[in-house]
């Protein structure tokens, strides 16, 4: 195995992809984490916490759509959602760079 920490932020960061082209944010980590997790090390504890992340906040928008219906909250959770989505893949592509192994916030454990 070999270390390679620009690869493990790439990965973070791929998650921002879904600002360019409006999808793709669970599908490009899952691409480089399958591909590389068994040769660049760290990179399976890495990809894990990515796709658990993205994963929740795929259920807690889908969670949040029926809401927006009932309460009006949906709206807001969606809002706050987006801005979870934006600011953690970039808080923690610099952890990793750094060399930590970030944790993702209201993420629920579905790989591990």
């Amino acid at each position: 195995m070999r270390q390679d920490k620009q690869l493990i932020v790439i990965t973070h960061l791929s998650q921002l992809v879904t600002l360019v082209i409006g999808f793709g944010s669970l599908i490009l980590p899952l691409i480089i984490w399958m591909s590389n997790k068994e040769k660049v090390y760290e990179m399976d504890e890495h990809g894990k916490n990515i796709l658990n992340f993205q994963i929740s906040l795929l259920i807690y928008s889908l969670i949040c759509i029926p809401l927006i219906f009932l309460l009006g909250l949906g709206i807001l959770g969606l809002i706050v959602l987006g801005i979870i989505s934006i600011v953690f893949p970039i808080i923690n592509a610099i952890k990793a760079s750094n060399g930590e192994t970030p944790k993702y916030p209201l993420s629920l454990n579905f790989i591990s």
